[in-house]
This record gives structure tokens, C-alpha cells and sequence, in this order.
């Protein structure tokens, strides 16, 4: 049993009405804890019944079929075989809706051959832009982008003279800046920070009413960020 749907369970049970779980499967849990990629259509059942049963639910309304690590596997290899496997759940009324994370444009366009695509998560923020062609694309069919490390991870540092001026001009935080960002780039995104406490989840939500100008999206868009460790994924 996963402890991320362990907690879920124990913070948000009884589940109100109109709440969305999305969860994600693709790789396995090894024996030390680690996880290691599989691309074998048949180990994702184990993996939705799991997350059922632990969640208490009969259906899931999101399942993100995750495939690379931190970023998109070497272009050209296939998720056909793996999507087709959860879309036959979602027709067994298992699960609700279907994603995709870390995957390229192609892997999107393969997979909606198959069948609808929900959402996409992919790591992107202010300081890594460079997922722009699978957002177009999800732009464009009208599927949710879900940024993951939104506000870098720990993996990057998105403190810089331009983005602290923009924070500055609004009366903000930084973080609040990077995701008013993401908000103001596109709007198929939803932004998923991460936070561990009461104060920090009312500042992100806060974000969302910052209006970024025109001289604000300059300065961002010239913003470069440090990386601060080697990404692992999440």
C-alpha cells in the first residue's frame, strides 16, 4: 500500500462531494523503497486496484499513466500497449478519466488515438520552459496541463533580481509570482504546489488573484533560475 494514498484517505475521508482524486501508476515500488520503470501492460491492474482499495473508492477519477523518469523517455518509444491497458479499465468503470505524465507531444498524440486524455503532467515552471510543444497541444484539444515542481522541486532556484522585482511590484512572495506565471501562461494549467502547512497552502491559493501585467511577463520571461541538485522526479 502507498503511504501517498494512505495519507490521502486519513486527510480527506469522508470524501465530500464534487472532490477529484487523481492518482498515477506506471512505475513500481522496489524492496528499498526506490522505483523502477516497467512497460508491461499487465502490471498496471495490480497497481489501479491498489489504489482503490487503499482510497476506499470504486472508481478513480483521474490515473495518470507515468512513463519516464524526471523527463520524457527517448523519443520513439510506444505507450500504446500501457494506455490501451488503462482504457480498458476506464471501460470497465474502474477508472473516470485517463492522463499522461512525462511523456513528449508524441506519446500524447498516440495515446488520444486510443483513447480521451484528461490531463498531462509534466515538469515545467519559470525556469524550465522548454515542455511548450505538449502544452500547445493540450492547449489546442483542451486538455488540463498539470505542471509538477512548480515552484522548482528544491531542484532549481527560482530567486533571481527580476523575478524578486516582480514580487515586489505586487506585494508578493516569489513562489506566489511563479505561480501566478504558470497561471497567466496558459489556461489549460492547473497548478499542483506542494505545501506542509495551513500558512503556505493560503499563500499558494492566493496566487490566483495576482494579475500579471504586461511588463511582469517581460521581466519573467528573461528570468533565469539556477539549478540547485540533479532531478529525480517526483
Amino acid at each position: 500500500m502507498r503511504h501517498t494514498e494512505v495519507w490521502r484517505k486519513l486527510a480527506l475521508h469522508p470524501y465530500p462531494a464534487g472532490l477529484v482524486i487523481a492518482t498515477k501508476v506506471g512505475p513500481l515500488f522496489t524492496p528499498d523503497g526506490g522505483l523502477a520503470a516497467t512497460s508491461d501492460p499487465a502490471a498496471l491492474r495490480p497497481l489501479v486496484e491498489e489504489n482503490l482499495e487503499s482510497l476506499g473508492l470504486d472508481r478513480l477519477d483521474l490515473v495518470y499513466l507515468r512513463i519516464g523518469g524526471i523527463e520524457p523517455p527517448p523519443h520513439g518509444e510506444s505507450v500504446a500497449e500501457r494506455f490501451a491497458a488503462l482504457a480498458a479499465m476506464r471501460e470497465e468503470g474502474l477508472i473516470r478519466h485517463l492522463g499522461l505524465s512525462h511523456v513528449d507531444a508524441a506519446h500524447l498524440a498516440e495515446a488520444r488515438a486510443i483513447a480521451p486524455v484528461a490531463a498531462v503532467q509534466n515538469h515545467f515552471h519559470t525556469a524550465k520552459r522548454d515542455d511548450t510543444e505538449v502544452l500547445a497541444a493540450c492547449e489546442e484539444a483542451g486538455i488540463a496541463y498539470v505542471p509538477y515542481f512548480p515552484l522548482g522541486g528544491g531542484l532549481s532556484d527560482l530567486t533571481g533580481d527580476r523575478m524578486a522585482k516582480v514580487a515586489e511590484r505586487h506585494g508578493a512572495t516569489v513562489p506566489q509570482i511563479a505561480l501566478a506565471w504558470l497561471l497567466a501562461r496558459s489556461p489549460v494549467t492547473l497548478a499542483i504546489p506542494g505545501t506542509g502547512s495551513l500558512s503556505h497552502l493560503e499563500e499558494n491559493t492566493a496566487a490566483a488573484s495576482i494579475v500579471l501585467t504586461e511588463e511582469d511577463l517581460v521581466d519573467l520571461t528573461t528570468e533565469q533560475a539556477q539549478p540547485i541538485r540533479t532531478p529525480t522526479g517526483p
